[in-house]
């Protein structure tokens, strides 16, 4: 199973991307955009791992939310992966408070501890639009363009799940294997 923990996008947040989205898969643009079910911000990918280290990856998920408390969330621009002259990825930025670092801090250090090795790239919130053909070019000013067009929708992030991506031939399906509410 392919395991990874997020924080999923609600209310305005979700529909501004949502619409965005819409906007975008009306051009001529080379990429495979994500579904609108799935959006999300990542926080830490497990990869594939053996059902049973379910137990432990979500231990370690629970021990990191622990005293969180929700966290004001927005929309943030938009960019690309590794970079705008040569994307693989599409994101949409999340800006946070302090707390949202500490939280990812915490689940990398649990997930090292349980033999995930650590991301090894700052930190960077977001979310992901799409993924870019191998060999294609984006519209010239296509990323600025539509950035736009992109409010700034504040969220709120009250919720950490540990996800299970199923892939399946229309691309991801997500269900959640733990839902823990960010409380205080």
């Amino acid at each position: 199973m392919r395991l990874f923990a997020g924080i999923p996008i609600v209310d305005d947040a979700r529909r501004e991307i949502v619409a965005l989205l819409g906007r975008l898969r009306e051009g001529e643009w080379p990429v495979r955009w994500v579904h609108d079910e799935g959006l999300h911000l990542t926080l830490k990918f497990f990869g594939e791992v053996a059902p049973e280290r379910l137990d432990v990856i979500a231990e370690a998920v629970r021990f990191a939310g622990q005293d969180t408390g929700p966290l004001d969330l927005r929309l943030d621009g938009l960019g690309a992966f590794p970079s705008v002259v040569r994307p693989r990825v599409l994101w949409i930025g999340i800006d946070g408070p302090p707390a949202l670092e500490v939280l990812y801090d915490r689940l990398e250090r649990g997930a090292e501890a349980i033999g995930f090795p650590p991301e090894g790239a700052p930190f960077r919130p977001h979310v992901t639009l799409g993924r870019v053909r191998e060999g294609h070019r984006l519209p010239a000013n296509g990323l600025e363009e539509a950035g736009r067009t992109l409010t700034a929708a504040p969220f709120v992030g009250s919720r950490l799940v540990l996800y299970e991506s199923v892939l399946t031939t229309q691309g991801p399906r997500y269900e959640s294997r733990l839902t823990l509410e960010l409380a205080t």
